[in-house]
């Protein structure tokens, strides 16, 4: 039923103003792949919706600080909306068809069949919503791993630094990312749901988890999960810590995207609950601190090859 609703007002959308607009510039040849784009931004326009209406009013109820201007955060809704609305979704459907392309090419001509989490454990073929929470797992882990090498090498944590430069940390900085750091995050998280075949139904549904739990950890709440909700699932708190002062770089604590249980078997977490440091990192450029999406964008490609130049 939500199938049927979605996709009708994704086609009535693309009736209306997107294939006129094609037809009047001659780019119809484009009709497939705009409607591939326009599937993207609906999902994540219904994304920052639900994002927005569970951290809205929790940040407005008991927020961590006050602040007099809002001006980053302005920014982080620009990154917001590129993120989930229009460039990078365009990118990223590019560089998914391509890959993906040349995966199902390679495995066509060699016969080789990869070896999926639903050929490892065939019950879960009969089990979709067991199987969902076992692709949200592995794919958890792999986002573990992912955020601890973009800590871990220079030219990475040159682009990652925009993220932890922002001190007024709200819901919004979750996309708050450099855009050469989310095509490699697209890259990452995309090719591992390929090798674990993740069906393309399915798929929506695992960015949508992540995401909500990305954007309750950045909220501006004063909220802890308790001495074992904590350990099940990060909370705003436990990812407070990640982003303060004191854990920039290599050397950073709560790493976990949605289970802290990677943090615990890892060595790299934290659970002081009622710890709720000041955020940003103190040797960041003033320019990724205050500075507009543009100017971040460059001083993160600066500084990234400046990273390269000296072997980090």
């Amino acid at each position: 039923m939500l199938e049927d609703l979605y996709a009708a007002a994704a086609a009535r959308i693309f009736e209306g103003a997107i294939q006129p607009a094609l037809y009047a510039l001659g780019l119809m040849d484009w009709a497939e792949d705009a409607y591939e784009w326009l599937d993207f931004a609906i999902f994540g326009l219904l994304t920052i919706v639900a994002v927005y209406a569970v951290c809205r009013p929790l940040e407005a109820w008991r927020p961590v600080e006050r602040w007099e201007s809002r001006g980053p955060v302005r920014t982080d809704v620009i990154y917001t909306l590129l993120a989930r609305l229009g460039l990078l979704p365009m990118i990223a459907f590019v560089l998914f068809a391509t890959l993906q392309a040349r995966w199902e090419g390679w495995v066509a001509e060699s016969g080789f069949i990869p070896p999926t989490l639903e050929t490892l454990l065939p019950w879960l073929r009969e089990h979709p919503l067991w199987a969902l929470v076992f692709y949200i797992v592995v794919l958890d882990f792999g986002e573990y791993w992912r955020h601890r090498l973009q800590h871990r090498f220079g030219w990475w944590w040159a682009l990652h630094s925009i993220h932890h430069a922002q001190r007024q940390m709200t819901f919004w900085t979750d996309d708050r990312n450099h855009v050469l750091d989310e095509v490699l995050a697209a890259l990452w998280l995309g090719g591992l749901a390929l090798l674990i075949g993740v069906p393309p139904g399915q798929f929506p549904l695992v960015v949508l988890v992540l995401r909500l739990a990305e954007s309750l950890s950045h909220a501006n709440v004063r909220l802890s999960f308790g001495r074992v909700g904590e350990r099940l699932l990060v909370s705003p708190r436990f990812h407070r810590l990640h982003h303060g002062e004191l854990s920039a770089g290599e050397h950073g604590k709560n790493y976990a995207v949605l289970l802290p249980v990677w943090d615990w078997i890892f060595g790299t977490a934290d659970f002081r609950r009622e710890v709720y440091p000041r955020t940003g990192d103190p040797e960041a450029p003033e320019a990724l601190a205050t500075g507009g999406w543009w100017r971040q964008q460059l001083v993160g490609l600066r500084r990234m090859a400046t990273a390269i130049a000296g072997g980090r």
